[in-house]
């Protein structure tokens, strides 16, 4: 089996820790630019290490009519941008298994998204590009899934795997994050991630986000 990269060990050894963060899809080339400078700024100032994300197709949004993002092509030209200008490091996701290879010739890492996490054949073409691979554990999952989907990127001969607590749903639209789960994904026998949740689902049928009156971790 493959040995971890150093880029993967970058992220092992950051202290305190590091920092995925950026707008949830890509809007345009301008607007991303403008935030990866100013969070890289901000990252600076506490000597974080920050891999810089944005999607470049939300293809789970919850309305047909929302914004994607600016396509595959479009949006890893405007990844790419980033990592020249800034020297930052770039996570995306992938939905299909024929973007990973694309999209592991230009993202550092590459995050399978929370409604894909047990889905094996996205989950062994994004280890055979041999970049780091982000899982992120299902709304509906137990924590002990991630030990099955860290072993397939594993068995695909790539040990280079974060996994990413998502919260869980707890009946309809709320979601909570249990802390517990920071522990029990320990077993996946990989770096543990804490996504910022958005607690307690809104009510509008056509978009994701939260009830701020409930909120009790952001």
């Amino acid at each position: 089996m493959a040995s971890h990269s150093s880029f993967f060990n970058e992220l092992v050894d950051a202290e305190p820790f590091f920092v995925m963060a950026g707008p949830n899809v890509i809007e345009s080339e301008d607007h991303i630019l403008k935030m990866a400078r100013q969070i890289k700024f901000v990252t600076d100032q506490f000597d974080l290490k920050l891999i810089f994300k944005s999607s470049f197709d939300k293809a789970n949004r919850t309305s047909a009519l929302s914004f994607r993002g600016p396509g595959l092509e479009e949006g890893l030209r405007i990844l790419e941008k980033v990592k020249t200008t800034f020297g930052l490091p770039v996570v995306t996701d992938v939905h299909e298994i024929h973007q990973c290879e694309p999209v592991g010739r230009i993202a550092d890492v590459i995050q399978i998204p929370a409604f894909l996490c047990r889905q094996t054949d996205l989950l062994v073409a994004a280890a055979k590009t041999g970049r780091v691979v982000n899982i992120k554990k299902g709304q509906f999952c137990a924590p002990s899934v991630m030990v099955n989907s860290a072993e397939k990127v594993r068995l695909a001969g790539n040990p280079n795997i974060l996994v990413c607590e998502r919260g869980t749903g707890f009946g309809y639209n709320d979601l909570i994050v249990d802390p517990r789960n920071l522990e029990w994904l320990r077993e996946a026998k990989c770096p543990v991630e804490l996504i910022s949740s958005a607690i307690g689902r809104d009510v509008d049928a056509n978009v994701a986000g939260c009830r701020w009156d409930e909120d009790l971790m952001q």
